[in-house]
């Protein structure tokens, strides 16, 4: 996987405009000056935490003793899962439920942002080859910086897309994530039967 194929799959599983109308609904009591400060606060939380688990990915799986084809496959289940609610949502996905006080690393940063799903992607991109980190932190600070670019002008891209404009690219990533996660998932059953695990 090269660098622009690994920010794609990041900025997908990311999937701001899928959470556009979440966002601006648990930010939608703070005042607009503090909205902005608050963003890009949860922002930079995130992005700390999923430098955190790029750097520590190969650490966290070899203490869990967890092979690199086992990631895959589970990775491309994962990504496969996600993929299908974007194109199939539940209803009630856009929380009503939100409380009115500032939101602080959770729900925004996590798991919002930095999701269980990114997470994995990100273990799994620095097991597959811990030699081009460089690549992965480029690949993840593009989708980072995108996804941030676009929920910082959330007002503006739901103005420009609107509701089913949002509906409509949301499905199509989605759509996009199943090809890779199941790539992702066909990658590790090869690696699998031609290496084997011991």
């Amino acid at each position: 996987m090269d660098i622009w194929s690994a920010a794609i799959m990041l900025f997908l599983i990311m999937d701001p405009l899928g959470n556009l109308p979440i966002f601006m609904s648990i930010l939608k009591s703070i005042e607009p000056k503090r909205r902005l400060i608050v963003l890009a606060r949860e922002l930079l939380i995130s992005l700390a935490v999923m430098l955190l688990f790029l750097y520590s990915g190969e650490s966290i799986l070899a203490f869990l003793n967890v092979k690199q084809q086992a990631v895959s496959i589970a990775g491309g289940i994962i990504l496969f899962l996600i993929a299908i609610r974007m194109i199939f949502p539940q209803k009630g996905k856009h929380g009503d439920d939100v409380g009115e006080q500032e939101p602080f690393i959770v729900p925004l940063a996590i798991p919002m942002i930095a999701g269980p799903s990114l997470l994995a992607a990100l273990i799994l991109l620095a097991n597959q080859d811990p030699s081009r980190m460089t690549d992965w932190t480029i690949a993840l600070l593009s989708a980072w910086g995108i996804s941030a670019c676009i929920l910082m002008f959330s007002n503006l891209f739901h103005k420009l897309l609107g509701e089913r404009g949002l509906i409509a690219v949301e499905r199509l990533m989605g759509m996009i994530l199943i090809m890779i996660a199941i790539q992702m998932f066909l990658d590790g059953l090869g690696d699998y039967y031609q290496f084997g695990v011991k």
